[in-house]
């Protein structure tokens, strides 16, 4: 009976011990939603008002397979530099997980921003997108949706990046937007 109870005490340790001390995204989001250096805001897609945009018929697609957005700001000032750092190096921590796959990195007038998804490359299941400015904050924005292609969104990607939207409509996050 001790040597049932010994394997089952291991086999109990390896099965916890394997399991990653990573926070998930999905944790992450939910335990900043209290802090006051934060900015949580879930988002339809309609709202970034592309419908009228000119956009491909790649970029068309990719925003038809998109419901919402689900938002996470750090808001930088003065007084919380510490906090900015640590926040950071927890966010960048989580999306080095493997299982999230680099769709692309880019430079923006508005700082660094990485994309990266999740699923594999025929299905993706949610498209993550983190961008941070050391003056500013970072940003970090989980796209949900349907049947969504990653090399469709790399095109709207870019037509967002070159569409003059500055966030209207968003209320204090497009402020942080626009800095």
């Amino acid at each position: 009976m001790r040597t049932v109870v010994s394997i089952l005490s291991l086999a109990f340790l390896v099965l916890f011990g394997a399991c990653s001390s990573t926070q998930s995204l999905q944790e992450y989001y939910v335990d900043s939603t209290e802090n006051p250096n934060f900015l949580s805001l879930d988002l339809p897609v309609s709202l970034l008002n592309l419908e009228e945009a000119d956009l491909t018929t790649e970029e068309r697609a990719a925003l038809e397979s998109l419901r919402k957005l689900n938002v996470l700001a750090f808001k930088k000032n003065g007084s919380n530099d510490a906090e900015y750092k640590a926040e950071k190096t927890k966010v960048k921590a989580i999306l080095k997980d493997e299982k999230f796959n680099e769709l692309m990195r880019m430079n923006t007038q508005y700082g660094r921003a990485t994309i990266k998804y999740l699923g594999d490359d025929d299905a993706v299941d949610e498209v993550v997108i983190y961008g941070d400015s050391d003056d500013k904050g970072f940003l970090l924005v989980r796209v949900l949706g349907n049947d969504m292609n990653p090399a469709h969104l790399a095109q709207f990607i870019k037509a967002v990046q070159k569409s003059d939207y500055k966030g209207e409509g968003l209320g204090e996050l497009g402020e942080f937007i626009r800095g």
